[in-house]
């Protein structure tokens, strides 16, 4: 596999092909599992995920990339062989989130910093060591009436700013994700304001790339699609779409080679259905997805924490992950989800 970062970015992003955000902190986890009744352990993570890795028709051709969180990089599958081999092995390239967490941002209430930036040289060096070829950094921006100021916006993104640099010198493709959140309080703005903020969240953090000197073709953007917040009004699926496309290009130079969205929120269906819906237009970039939950939702409630439900579980993740290559491609139909 080429070591340029051009090349491995393209790789993330091309062919219908898209990541499995794998990345879940362990208590973001446990509050999946606790919707299926299970302790979270070390042991009952790595089955989880042990599932997922060796769906081997999802992994070889549906999925490009798994992001990881630091203790799956390390871990290995139950027979011993390191997850990052058993990705590697189906021609996917592994991934690990390095950001430590939003936190409260003094003096900005109801906003948030996302940490991790103190020693992350170092950590980088690690993690490619350990086989990670890309990374993701989240930064969280909350949507009302009245936020998200310029201030918060401007910090956070100087820090995907700072750690796309890093990772550029460590050979590591960075992800720069931004999310404006259709989920944060009160939750109840409209597609317009949606539309608002991401422009100018998008603005400002490809302003902050450039002055860290960061190599636009070297990097991913993981953003937020335009969309209403969860408690107001919803657009068609055509309208998140053009008001989506519309944003991104005001905003997104074309040197970037690849877009990977977001679920943010959405159902299974609508990230689905938003994705072919965007790549139905005439677009300067390679678009896909970056989901969690959508991929993993049905998945993990199929698997249910039992060894006799693996195989079913990896069918319905294999169903989901080729769901949304054809939505990378523009080629979802409803019939075809309802058909399978």
């Amino acid at each position: 596999m080429s070591e340029r970062l051009e090349d491995i970015a393209v790789q993330m992003v091309a062919g219908g092909r898209g990541l499995l955000a794998a990345d879940e902190s362990t208590s973001t986890i446990k509050k999946r599992f606790d919707t299926i009744n299970l302790e979270s352990t070390e042991t009952s993570r790595r089955d989880y995920r042990e599932m997922l890795f060796r769906s081997d028709e999802a992994m070889k051709k549906y999925i490009s990339g798994v992001i990881l969180f630091e203790e799956t990089l390390f871990q290995k599958a139950a027979d011993g062989t390191p997850f990052v081999d058993i990705i590697r092995a189906a021609g996917s390239i592994p991934g690990i989130k390095v950001d430590t967490g939003a936190k409260p941002m003094a003096k900005f209430p109801g906003e948030t910093i996302t940490e991790g930036l103190d020693g992350l040289g170092e950590r980088l060096a690690r993690y490619y060591e350990a086989g990670a070829r890309f990374a993701k950094w989240r930064g969280v921006i909350a949507i009302s009436s009245s936020l998200p100021t310029r201030g918060s916006v401007r910090a956070n993104a100087q820090a995907l700013a700072r750690y796309a640099a890093l990772c550029q010198e460590a050979k590591i493709v960075p992800i720069v994700e931004p999310e404006c959140l259709m989920d944060g309080k009160p939750g109840d703005h409209n597609i317009d304001r949606c539309a608002e903020v991401t422009e100018s969240t998008l603005r400002i953090v490809f302003e902050e790339l450039a002055e860290a000197r960061v190599s636009l073709e070297g990097m991913i953007l993981k953003p937020n699609m335009v969309i209403d917040g969860k408690n107001a009004r919803k657009a068609s699926v055509e309208e998140v779409a053009e008001r989506t496309v519309r944003v991104l290009k005001r905003t997104v130079p074309s040197a970037v080679p690849g877009i990977a969205f977001l679920s943010g929120g959405q159902t299974t269906e609508e990230a689905t259905a938003h994705l072919s819906a965007i790549n139905g237009h005439d677009l300067p970039w390679l678009v896909t997805f970056s989901y969690g939950r959508a991929l993993q939702d049905s998945a993990l409630k199929t698997w249910n924490g039992k060894p006799e439900n693996v195989a079913a579980g990896q069918r319905e993740f294999t169903h989901r992950a080729e769901m949304n290559s054809l939505a990378a491609k523009g080629s979802w139909k409803k019939d075809l989800e309802q058909a399978a």
